[in-house]
């Protein structure tokens, strides 16, 4: 019996130190950054090509010091291929930021330019329907505003004489169908009702008829002066209404498909600086030109004190709406070059991966994302482009990490400007960006890679052509975002415009 209570003593005592020990003790894989910092290194790995390892500390073929590599029990290959795991020092230093895939509306805003043009709707051209001469004219000049029903021009013309003599010759011998004949004869060469109803009462033929202004405008394209000679056809003059205007602009063929009718439209002048003019998008137009490769759109505004002219030049900006919820993310988290777009997920508890997406349409903040990542999902928005240098189609990201003290490192990830030889492949005039391949940038460890850069407002973009080989200076911006801010050609190349003589990142002069 005493056997059987001591065995059983034993038991319990062993239970309670198992869970005691399950609750004081932290697992293998649950260790504490300084914990890890503390405990032995694996290996080190060179900081620019991480395939390069060595059992012992010591400096990479590019002269850097080694990186160590410390293993906490956690498995970065959990998520798959190319996932990487680094430390919250790392992450600090880096000052990354991430933003949240979200479901939204894309709202984009097309800007282009067009010209002011009467509302061709409310054009009239008037023609004479019979020859003769203008005895008198009362429009002297284009652009002289008229009111309906006021005089425009008188005309003397055998043939107006003679359908008002047969109109009376009617009415002396009292016949009925002659005269409603002789009555829309008159109707049809456009004589004024009024100038009928004279001729029943008076009985006196005029060898002068007048005629009217049709409609409230202005006179465009005046053709005719007094005494001039007219016949059947001829335009001798129009009368535009400006209580409305046509803009006709033009958008790239990319975005024809944006474009509806009904839409929102802005529109400035230059010449009225702070006043804007909303109206719609009219009409798009069938066909595409061959040369310019942009498709014309007329867009309609209200006119009501006639501030907008014909031929005036007009900054426009086309608001477009998706029609259903896209996901979204800020256009910075994308990482896009001529090959591939791709984005730095963040998994959690320091963990990244580098996956590619498929884009589709963009405003001035979000892009759309088709595929590749769901609502919800977390990325890197800034600092992405250093994580993802040591990416390549086969493996999305290698393992990285980095110690407190590599005070040399830092300062490189810190450095804002630094001077790099590119050769671009391609232009985004549109964007102001362009795509090269440039070489390693020592400065920010950064490999040869192939990217796509903006180009700030201060540098001509014209002066950069497909193919070209030239030094850009690339900045990074506080938010991120790496744009290009000078440029300068070699000697040795014939371009050699906007060339600038700069001081690199070895205290040289580039260009000697």
């Amino acid at each position: 019996m005493n056997s059987n209570l001591k065995m059983i003593s034993i038991l319990v005592i062993g239970i309670l130190t198992g869970i005691s020990a399950s609750i004081l003790y932290t697992p293998q894989n649950q260790i504490t950054s300084e914990d890890s910092a503390k405990a032995k290194p694996s290996y080190w790995v060179a900081p620019m090509n991480p395939n390069y390892r060595s059992d012992k500390p010591g400096k990479s073929p590019m002269g850097m010091d080694l990186i160590p590599v410390y293993e906490d029990g956690t498995d970065s290959t959990d998520f798959g291929p190319g996932a990487i795991k680094i430390s919250p020092a790392v992450i600090n230093k880096l000052g990354m930021r991430t933003s949240v895939a979200t479901l939204g509306t894309l709202e984009t805003s097309i800007k282009t330019v067009g010209y002011v043009q009467y509302d061709q709707d409310q054009l009239i051209h008037i023609n004479p329907r019979v020859e003769g001469w203008i005895e008198e004219l009362y429009v002297k000049a284009s652009g002289d505003p008229v009111v309906k029903g006021q005089p425009i021009y008188s005309i003397y013309s055998p043939a107006l004489v003679n359908a008002q003599e047969e109109m009376l010759l009617a009415l002396n011998r009292k016949d009925q169908r002659l005269i409603t004949a002789s009555e829309e004869r008159l109707k049809a060469l456009l004589i004024p009702n009024a100038e009928i109803k004279a001729l029943r009462k008076n009985r006196t033929v005029k060898q002068n008829i007048t005629f009217y202004a049709p409609q409230s405008g202005v006179i465009d394209n005046l053709n005719i002066r007094e005494g001039s000679f007219v016949k059947p056809g001829m335009t001798m003059f129009s009368v535009g209404s400006l209580s409305q205007v046509w803009v006709e602009a033009e958008v790239f063929e990319r975005q024809a498909n944006m474009v509806k009718v009904g839409q929102t439209v802005e529109m400035k002048l230059d010449y009225l600086p702070g006043q804007f003019w909303q109206g719609k998008v009219d009409y798009v137009y069938p066909t595409l030109d061959s040369k310019t490769r942009t498709l014309k759109v007329r867009l309609r505004f209200d006119n009501t004190n006639a501030a907008l002219k014909p031929n005036m030049f007009a900054q426009v900006s086309i608001k477009t709406r998706s029609e259903e919820d896209v996901l979204l993310l800020p256009r910075e988290a994308v990482i896009r070059t001529g090959n591939s777009d791709r984005v730095v997920l963040a998994l959690g508890e320091g963990k990244y991966k580098s996956v590619a997406v498929t884009l589709g349409r963009l405003d001035d903040d979000s892009i759309q994302i088709e595929s590749g990542l769901y609502e919800g999902d977390i990325v890197v928005s800034s600092a992405q482009f250093l994580l993802d240098s040591e990416s390549n189609k086969t493996s999305d990201l290698k393992r990285m990490t980095a110690p407190e003290d590599e005070q040399e490192n830092i300062q490189a990830i810190t450095s804002e400007t630094a001077w790099v030889e590119a050769k671009v492949n391609g232009l985004m005039a549109a964007h102001r960006m362009i795509n090269v391949d440039h070489q390693a940038v020592n400065e920010w460890e950064w490999p040869q890679m192939t990217m796509d850069f903006t180009v700030d407002d201060s540098v001509d973009f014209s002066v950069f052509t497909v193919g070209a080989v030239l030094h850009i200076e690339l900045e990074k911006t506080s938010d991120g975002l790496v744009k290009v801010v000078n440029i300068h050609y070699p000697k040795d190349t014939d371009d050699v415009s906007n060339t600038t003589h700069q001081t690199d990142h070895s205290g040289m002069e580039m260009g000697e």
